[in-house]
């Protein structure tokens, strides 16, 4: 006889822990944090970009940019005027509450409204670990095809808004939008779905609406 012990659920219950203390400490500064999430490519600098123009007037905004390697990401947020910092993993595909603690003291969360973390280009691990924020976000490009909720669930369950991307090239991709709608709808029926192009600006709109009740509504609370 033997006894089979789930280490993995210690570890991610020692997360879950370390990520309420994180949120509790945004909370007590006023700071909203959102995890964005997505495959390499999908978008998310280009249309994270477009967001910071359209907030950085009525908004404090702090950006962490987490790769494996480079800074090519924070190069490009940087020229946004926003405060921005490069996070490497070391080699790790996501990042946990405890590095992206890290980060925020490296960012500097004091008079920042709003800390964005772009995380690791990856459907897989980044779902697996709650990072503290008070918000997770993920962007599926066209491309991609829209059968990732079937093959991604745990991402598309995690998420409280769902961003389309690359609508604009809808007519020479065989993506069927509202087969993905369904789909991801039934993983997570609460979850926001917002098509958009971040190249020509469609649906951005109502992108940064969402997101600006998502940090007015966590202020008051």
């Amino acid at each position: 006889m033997y006894k089979v012990y789930e280490i993995k659920q210690r570890v991610f219950a020692d997360n879950d822990r370390e990520a309420d203390r994180v949120r509790e400490e945004l909370k007590t500064g006023g700071t909203f944090l959102l995890n964005l999430m997505s495959s390499p490519g999908a978008g998310k600098t280009t249309m994270l970009t477009r967001t910071i123009e359209m907030l950085k007037d009525e908004m404090r905004i702090g950006v962490m940019e987490a790769d494996i390697d480079s800074a090519v990401d924070a190069d490009a947020i940087s020229r946004t005027g926003v405060k921005v910092i490069q996070l490497h993993t070391g080699g790790m595909c996501h990042l946990d509450a405890d590095m992206t603690h890290q980060g925020l003291e490296q960012l500097g969360t004091g008079g920042i409204d709003l800390a964005v973390l772009e995380n690791v280009g990856n459907l897989v691990c980044p779902a697996e670990f709650d990072t503290g924020a008070v918000k997770n976000a993920m962007i599926l490009s066209v491309p991609e095809g829209d059968d990732k909720p079937l093959k991604y669930p745990l991402m598309f369950q995690v998420c409280q808004c769902l961003l389309i991307n690359k609508i604009d090239v809808l007519p020479y991709f065989d993506f069927d939008l509202e087969a993905c709608r369904s789909r991801a709808l039934k993983l997570n029926p609460d979850m926001k779905i917002i098509p958009i192009s971040a190249r020509t600006g469609e649906g951005i709109d109502e992108w940064v609406s969402w997101l600006r009740e998502q940090v007015r509504e966590w202020k008051e609370k």
